[in-house]
């Protein structure tokens, strides 16, 4: 039986996933189902940044801290400890001191399904790990993984290979404004190309380890590397839309994780065929593209349209349907849309 890429366009939280314990079967049913016959989606508004207040968020499910309340910027303090010189206990003042920059970069949640919506562009300012490690005299022949803490409780590791990359940030201003309480005031990590689980959140800790270190989720099984698969969606029109005529703009996203991408291509055959669509130029090589095809309808009626995206090395987005855990799920989006006539 041939089975045919899932169409949908909404997301699961990871705890809800947990929960189900049937993401297997969950899986195993979309595929054999029309679940865009059963209502019509929406076009999503598609823009290259996302508003703070839009930014998807995901929560740590065990935690005891009050997320309603505002840190005291005052008391709070970043302990640096490990395999360094010594061990040190940086405050606010500290980390506004250092030299900052700004840098646009996409973050993905690791439950996000094929076009889902669990993912947002910002730009961000903060300061480099890296120059922040090796003012404190870091240890490069023993260290090997860097562990990040945080106020409420969650733990996550990233090389310490990766970790010496410019591109990592220990961020605290988004899109502009003051990092939001609930993207982890007053500092965050931000690693481009590694899924929202290793971007930790609330940070307080810091520790240079000699070992291989396994944070939360890791524990439970989720991957350890967090890289990011290649991503596309159709953000509009939206899945079993009624558009009227036959010419019709087409609109949406593609991002490729720790690359860029370098094509976006739609198919109106069940993928025999593809085309190209238009990339807009991003700002980053961090974050997604925005693409754009224009399209006419052979005749009116229903049409199934698939996305996929390429990256700078030509791989090419998997069709193979993987469920989120334990490195994030795969799978090419797809929409129905119901042409009629003017």
């Amino acid at each position: 039986m041939l089975i045919q890429p899932v169409s949908y366009s909404f997301d699961l939280s990871r705890r809800s996933l947990l929960k189900l314990g049937g993401l297997t079967s969950l899986f195993g049913v979309m595929p054999g189902c029309d679940l865009g016959g059963m209502f019509a989606v929406p076009p999503r508004d598609t823009v290259y940044f996302t508003p703070n207040d839009k930014f998807y968020t995901v929560n740590f499910s065990d935690s005891p801290y009050n997320f309603s309340r505002d840190i005291d910027i005052e008391q709070w303090q970043l302990l640096v400890k490990g395999e360094v010189e010594q061990s040190s206990v940086l405050k606010w003042r500290d980390i506004l001191n250092r030299t900052s920059f700004d840098q646009a970069v996409t973050l993905m949640c690791i439950d996000t399904l094929p076009g889902g919506s669990s993912l947002g562009n910002a730009m961000w300012r903060g300061i480099s790990l890296k120059s922040l490690l090796q003012d404190l005299g870091v240890n490069e022949d023993t260290a090997r993984d860097i562990i990040f803490r945080a106020a409420d409780g969650y733990h996550d590791s990233i090389p310490f290979s990766r970790a010496m990359e410019d591109d990592v940030m220990l961020a605290y201003l988004m899109n502009g404004e003051k990092l939001p309480q609930m993207h982890g005031f007053p500092l965050r990590l931000v690693v481009p190309g590694l899924y929202g689980i290793k971007n930790v959140k609330w940070i307080t800790e810091i520790e240079v380890y000699d070992g291989d270190y396994h944070g939360y989720w890791q524990q439970k099984g989720w991957t350890d590397e967090g890289i990011i698969k290649i991503f596309s969606r159709i953000d509009s029109p939206g899945h079993y839309q009624v558009v009227h005529g036959l010419d019709q703009r087409l609109r949406g996203l593609a991002f490729g994780g720790p690359r860029s991408i370098q094509d976006v291509q739609l198919s109106f055959d069940k993928e025999k065929t593809w085309v190209s669509a238009d990339i807009e130029p991003p700002l980053s090589p961090f974050t997604w593209v925005i693409w754009n095809y224009d399209w006419v309808a052979p005749q009116p009626g229903k049409h199934m349209v698939f996305v996929r995206a390429i990256d700078i090395d030509g791989k090419v987005q998997t069709s193979e349907i993987t469920r989120p855990q334990p490195a994030g799920a795969s799978g090419l989006h797809s929409i129905i849309l119901d042409v009629k006539p003017v």
